[in-house]
């Protein structure tokens, strides 16, 4: 295979621009002078194996292992419980003010950039709340509760994905 069609073959298989093969060193190293070429990538489904799979356990989990009706027994007697759902009424909240309002609301996209200190509060409040809902359901579920727990979250979390 001689060396222009070498190239055109390389160029085809990554799409690569000429102008940005032109900015490859000898042994095909590109510089940072090098520009990006967007590629069109296909979006990908909402609904795939992964997020249906986590939705499924997640239903599977709350059936089966009485979760709603589990809370609802633990929910007056457990100050952890209470103390847990407040710190992820926090961490919601906040989440809530990043998106809905800093993001739509005023249009700045890179709030973390300017208020650097709400993710790592909106962290460390999910985390805590984690740890007391594990500490309030223990009983319940012993050492399955964080299993239990952690699919019931990435359920939560696939869920919400398929609307947006």
């Amino acid at each position: 295979m001689d060396a222009g069609r070498a190239r055109e073959h390389l160029r085809r298989r990554f799409q690569l621009s000429p102008d940005a093969e032109a900015s490859l060193d000898g042994e095909g190293y590109a510089g940072p002078a090098s520009t990006a070429v967007k590629k069109k990538e296909k979006p990908l489904p909402r609904l795939n194996i992964h997020s249906g799979f986590w939705i499924l356990a997640s239903i599977v989990v709350t059936y089966y292992a009485d979760f709603f009706k589990t809370v609802k027994e633990n929910f007056h007697t457990s100050s952890w419980l209470l103390f847990g759902g407040a710190l992820l009424l926090i961490s919601l909240s906040i989440a809530f003010y990043c998106v809905l309002y800093l993001e739509w609301y005023h249009g700045i996209e890179d709030y973390d950039v300017r208020y650097p200190a709400l993710i790592p509060v909106t962290t460390a409040t999910f985390i805590v709340a984690g740890i007391c809902f594990n500490i309030a359901l223990w009983h319940a579920w012993s050492f399955f509760t964080p299993v239990l727990l952690f699919t019931q979250f990435m359920g939560v979390v696939m869920l919400i994905s398929l609307l947006g």
